[in-house]
């Protein structure tokens, strides 16, 4: 099949830094590629991809100086979509909400695989909008604001078997990967370890609206001892991060709709201890590849345990689960979808793809 895919343009696919969408997007074409599928990419113009790449903005917008207006580069981007729909059976939509009203309109078959949180004020409006178009979730979790919407099953991202080594090791330090925001938990994170006797490494994106935040409620608590910032880590870097880890620590203080470092730590045989939210117990195989719970008083007792788990078994097992939602799945789900459309038939739900 010729299929589309939507990239958002904040960061290249793969990102050079963080970027968990841009991340998957470039697996997911990497993989439908494989499957003998014509694949276009649709992304900024410093993106890699073995499909055919569409730039549509010289460079992703997080990184690029001086900074490029974000609506313009959305709108070079749908534009270009526009003139090249034809060409596809299929279009697969990475960027939330934007492309709803143009492909719509222009008869194209189309899936949305949404990648943030959906329990915001004024989407269920959007949602009553476009009743028909059909919707992907990367969790369960994730789609229960948005219960009336199109959902045609729950697709769990997978990742590389050959992308991480397992490390059979105890580990040294927790380790914090993500984006240094409330909502991520990195003062609760620093709470943990300091409680536990344990060393922090924080490897993580500060967010420009962020700086205000990171000075006042972080940067004083970092000794460069027990806590320490390392910063961004890219995918060379995140390997030996993660798997020198003893755990992964994962307190959010949000409705997280999956949590890709989470399957990163254990597909580097390092377990993971996050907090009951979101995604979170449909991702973590509870005493095998980590610990859910409910504060930080239990956090700190799971770190306390980590020792009861087994390190080996605990990467054959994730290893399995992993290989089970290859996101050649999203493949299996996306394209039924656009082939039935395409036939004038109405597409069956499916739940899952493990």
């Amino acid at each position: 099949m010729r299929i589309a895919q939507i990239a958002p343009l904040a960061e290249s696919v793969p990102p050079k830094l963080y970027g968990g969408t841009e991340r998957v997007v470039a697996w997911l074409v990497d993989e439908l590629v494989s499957l003998g599928h014509e694949v276009t990419l649709f992304a900024s113009g410093d993106s890699r991809t073995r499909g055919n790449l569409h730039p549509v903005w010289p460079r992703a917008l997080r990184l690029s100086r001086p900074a490029a207006d974000p609506a313009a580069a959305c709108t070079a981007l749908l534009e270009a979509v526009a003139q090249r729909v034809e060409d596809f059976d299929v279009v697969h939509s990475h960027i939330d909400w934007l492309h709803l009203p143009l492909l719509s309109r222009l008869g194209v078959p189309f899936l949305t695989t949404m990648h943030g949180r959906l329990d915001l004020p004024g989407l269920s409006d959007v949602v009553r909008q476009f009743p028909d178009a059909p919707f992907v979730s990367i969790s369960d979790n994730q789609r229960l604001p948005l219960a009336r919407a199109n959902w045609r099953g729950t697709v769990h991202h997978g990742l590389p078997a050959d992308l991480f080594r397992p490390s059979y090791g105890q580990g040294s330090y927790l380790a914090f990967l993500g984006r240094l925001t409330a909502e991520k938990g990195p003062e609760s994170a620093i709470r943990i370890a300091r409680a536990a006797g344990m060393q922090l490494c924080v490897a993580a994106k500060l967010p420009r609206g962020e700086r205000r935040y990171f000075k006042e409620r972080l940067e004083p608590q970092i000794d460069g001892t027990q806590i320490r910032l390392i910063g961004e880590v890219n995918d060379e870097a995140k390997q030996p991060f993660l798997a020198g880890a003893a755990a992964l620590l994962f307190p959010i203080d949000w409705p997280e709709p999956f949590g890709l470092v989470m399957i990163e730590a254990m597909a580097c045989g390092t377990p993971v201890i996050a907090f009951r939210s979101g995604s979170v117990p449909e991702v973590i195989d509870e005493g095998v590849t980590g610990f859910v719970v409910d504060d930080e008083e239990q956090a700190v007792l799971a770190v306390k345990r980590l020792r009861e788990l087994d390190r080996q078994a605990r990467a054959r097992a994730v290893r399995g689960t992993l290989h089970g939602r290859t996101d050649g799945c999203r493949l299996r789900l996306a394209l039924p979808i656009g082939s039935e459309r395409l036939l004038g038939r109405r597409p069956q739900t499916k739940v899952g793809c493990e």
